[in-house]
């Protein structure tokens, strides 16, 4: 079993392993430049997994950042019947690609 580790950014939690690419919410940062997320809640090496209470002490992942894109439009719509109130409005949420490179958990 390869190692993997749960980290948690922009409020979500994402289980990663080497190389793996994911969508996160928006960090700053030009592409090509390296990212640590230090928010490391459980670490495994493949054959041992430390949990956290709450992170896990010295851990970390370090990913690149692939790129900068907008997510799909998600629309919100109000409308109350029968007394000609309608709403519409859409969201984009910014997003930043990440490659993850090294997962260590010292």
């Amino acid at each position: 079993m390869e190692p993997y580790a749960v980290v948690e950014t922009g409020g979500k939690q994402y289980l990663v392993r080497s190389k793996d690419k994911i969508q996160v919410e928006h960090l700053s940062g030009t592409v090509g430049e390296k990212v640590t997320i230090e928010k490391v809640l459980a670490v495994s090496d493949g054959k041992q997994t430390t949990i956290g209470t709450p992170t896990v002490p010295g851990a970390k992942v370090t990913a690149e950042i692939v790129s900068h894109i907008r997510g799909k439009k998600v629309i919100s719509f109000r409308k109350k019947r029968r007394k000609g109130y309608q709403r519409k409005k859409g969201h984009r949420q910014e997003l930043t690609v990440l490659r993850i490179c090294d997962i260590s958990s010292n």
